[in-house]
């Protein structure tokens, strides 16, 4: 297992998909998707954006490096009664089994962000599109205000520093660093077009029971916490995400959670 799959097989990220259901619905009716379309969706978790595609019509393969998130993913088709929609197991670095030009979309909505080697991640997204198709990646902005940003950078300053020739998901928020990776892939710049959207995260709890989901269940944060363990730190962790969370809440309610996080969406017209 490496590095990643680690991090991400780590806890359970459906308990933090739950609260992202909403928006992922929404993203994918401003996808223009019809009967038949054969989407990929990279990084898929446990198809908060694949299984809406597929309910839609569409013919969806969801990819993951988290065995136990393709676990659940085909579980939740099978509950749905969903045949058009599959989870495998599998990397963005290589997308192995999946043939060129086989794909008329491909997404990847905070997924393939966090795996390494960026570059391999755009030439594999390029080479599965078919011709004419479309590649649609949500990512999120470092040093953005907002809510998962901010989780991020927070958790990186309690954690050890990342190993040598790292490079930042954060990256990927960045609109010259996508076209970068793109256009050595073998795409034209005026095929990049770039938009800022919101993501909206709704709990129905209070703010602090949200941010113990993300304590005991996102690999990240869990990361974060255990370092923080380690160096004495974790009370003074745990206090300064807990004014973050209580400070993006807009519901109004201690009760309820309602958080907005902005992200920079990349669509690329093959």
């Amino acid at each position: 297992m490496n590095a990643n799959q680690a991090l991400w097989e780590k806890g359970d990220f459906t308990r933090i998909a739950d609260s992202m259901r909403e928006s992922g619905e929404a993203l994918v009716r401003e996808l223009g998707i019809t009967e038949g379309l054969k989407v990929l969706d990279i990084g898929c978790g446990d198809g908060t954006t694949a299984i809406p595609k597929a309910k839609l019509g569409a013919d969806v393969l969801g990819v993951d490096i988290a065995r136990n998130l393709v676990e659940a993913g085909n579980r939740r088709t099978r509950e749905l009664g969903l045949h058009n929609c599959r989870f495998q197991e599998g990397c963005a670095t290589e997308l192995l089994g999946i043939q060129d030009a086989s794909m008329d979309l491909v997404v990847s909505i905070f997924g393939a962000m966090f795996a390494p080697k960026p570059f391999d991640v755009a030439k594999q997204m390029v080479r599965v599109t078919k011709p004419g198709g479309r590649i649609v990646m949500g990512n999120w902005i470092p040093n953005d205000p907002t809510l998962v940003a901010q989780i991020l950078r927070i958790s990186s300053a309690y954690s050890p520093p990342p190993p040598e020739g790292f490079v930042s998901p954060m990256t990927w928020g960045v609109e010259s660093h996508v076209v970068e990776r793109f256009t050595a892939a073998g795409i034209p710049e005026p095929s990049i077009s770039f938009q800022r959207h919101t993501w909206i995260f709704r709990y129905p709890r209070s703010p602090s029971e949200f941010l113990a989901e993300f304590r005991h269940y996102y690999g990240p944060t869990m990361n974060a916490f255990e370092a923080a363990e380690k160096s004495g730190r974790a009370v003074e962790l745990q206090q300064e995400l807990e004014k973050l969370f209580d400070s993006q809440n807009t519901s109004g309610r201690n009760d309820t959670t309602i958080i907005p996080a902005t992200y920079l969406r990349v669509t690329i017209l093959r």
